[in-house]
């Protein structure tokens, strides 16, 4: 990415600035798409696991996240400095190639607050809310923010020394998200009733208009990253939406072949499995790579996320099927379908590049994986054996809307102002009290 120029162009600014706020929106539309996933006596906290990484994630990045992220190299390509802790040194007039420094720091930070948000969806049901305001900033400094380096950051040693790419983040959101998700769900353990029960979204309609707001929000992330309003930006963003299309298209495909029906809930994660493959690649590929990346990844993806039920691990909304795969198969392709006219020199194995990109990719992708599994891993222990990361059964039984927020999605009146709530809570369908 550029460093510096003498001053900020308004066009880039503008754009920037624009696509920021598209970008922030992908979490409130996150909460939507995972709220309507889940029982609705978890809606509330499923909600709440996005929301509240927007504040905890935003202190974290502004107090040494960005510095450690962006700033100069410290360690030989692993990690930037501290000359920015508390975003000190970094004024209205610091400008970053072509837009000012706070707000290229701003637009870094909603895609830090999306991929923490990501994560909460492979411990639906069952975690911790205390939990996991503790796990979320130290993931961020300690998963997030050095893949952040080493993919983007300045000396950061799989853009400057390996040579692999990515333009809008398949390594430091896709695949660290997917890759922690997995580590969390592992440690957390199944839910309860898990390949027995029925555990079906409650609101599809919901999971729908979140879908939608992502899908949105997707063009700010993509097409946003090329940090100006540019050629580059207008072909990734045709790009994301080709991408999208064909990702739901193969989706639906193959829930016809296999299930004999096509299903509002496919079209949904298929559109997301398109949108996750083509965010690495969509300042690499052209627009038939794109389609094609978008139609694999719906397909694919659609296989992935049954994968749970036979290897045993309970990823509740398919983080793992869908971001974690549907961001190596993203991250991959690159080394295929690549063009010169996109990269401005790196070349995919279709386009006379031969197979040095494909392996480029390919190390950068087993890298981030095993370290953002490895570490999550870790840090879940740790919380787990000092304060617990799983709710108890009879919390996860009643519902963690109640037994935790005090609160319920759909019964109105039901606890009265400042009426306590304890783990023995009645189940709130048993204490509906008829309107007059």
């Amino acid at each position: 990415m550029p460093l510096a120029a003498a001053s900020a162009d308004t066009g880039d600014t503008a754009w920037l600035l624009a696509a920021t706020a598209l970008v922030l929106l992908m979490t409130p539309g996150l909460a939507l798409f995972y709220g309507g996933m889940v029982r609705t006596k978890s809606v509330l906290n499923m909600l709440m696991m996005s929301f509240v990484s927007i504040a905890l994630v935003t202190v974290v990045w502004l107090a040494a996240g960005y510095s450690l992220a962006f700033g100069e190299d410290a360690a030989g390509g692993l990690i930037g400095g501290l000359d920015h802790v508390g975003m000190s040194g970094l004024g209205p007039d610091s400008v970053h190639g072509t837009v000012p420094t706070v707000l290229f720091a701003t637009f870094q930070l909603t895609f830090a607050i999306v991929t923490a948000a990501l994560v909460s969806g492979a411990v639906a049901d069952r975690a911790k809310f205390g939990a996991w305001l503790v796990f979320v900033p130290v993931w961020a400094l300690l998963v997030y923010v050095p893949v952040a380096h080493w993919v983007w950051g300045p000396g950061g040693w799989i853009l400057e020394r390996l040579g692999a790419l990515d333009f809008a983040g398949g390594l430091p959101v896709e695949i660290v998200s997917g890759a922690s998700g997995l580590a969390l769900c592992l440690v957390l353990g199944p839910r309860m009733g898990f390949k027995k029960d029925a555990m079906r979204p409650h609101n599809l309609p919901m999971v729908m208009l979140g879908a939608g707001l992502l899908w949105f929000g997707w063009f700010g992330f993509n097409a946003g990253s090329a940090l100006g309003a540019n050629g580059l930006a207008a072909a990734a963003f045709l790009n994301t939406l080709a991408a999208g299309c064909t990702g739901l298209l193969g989706w639906l495909f193959v829930e016809q072949k296999r299930d004999g029906h096509p299903t509002t809930l496919g079209a949904a994660s298929g559109a997301v499995a398109g949108l996750v493959a083509i965010t690495p690649s969509c300042g690499s590929v052209s627009l038939l790579g794109a389609l094609v990346v978008g139609l694999a990844a719906g397909a694919v993806c659609s296989y992935a996320v049954s994968w749970k039920f036979k290897l045993n691990y309970d990823d509740s909304l398919d983080v793992v099927g869908v971001h974690l795969v549907g961001g190596v198969f993203g991250t991959l392709l690159i080394g295929v379908f690549a063009v010169e006219s996109m990269t401005g020199g790196a070349e995919g194995l279709l386009h006379g590049g031969g197979l040095g990109q494909l392996g480029r990719q390919l190390v950068a992708v087993v890298v981030v994986a095993v370290y953002a599994f490895g570490v999550t891993y870790g840090i879940a222990k740790l919380i787990d054996a000092t304060m617990g990361l799983r709710a108890s059964e009879e919390q996860e039984q009643t519902g963690l809307d109640l037994t935790v927020h005090a609160e319920t999605a759909y019964d109105h009146g039901v606890l009265g102002h400042g009426a306590p709530v304890s783990s023995s809570v009645v189940p709130h369908a048993q204490k509906v009290t008829p309107q007059a």
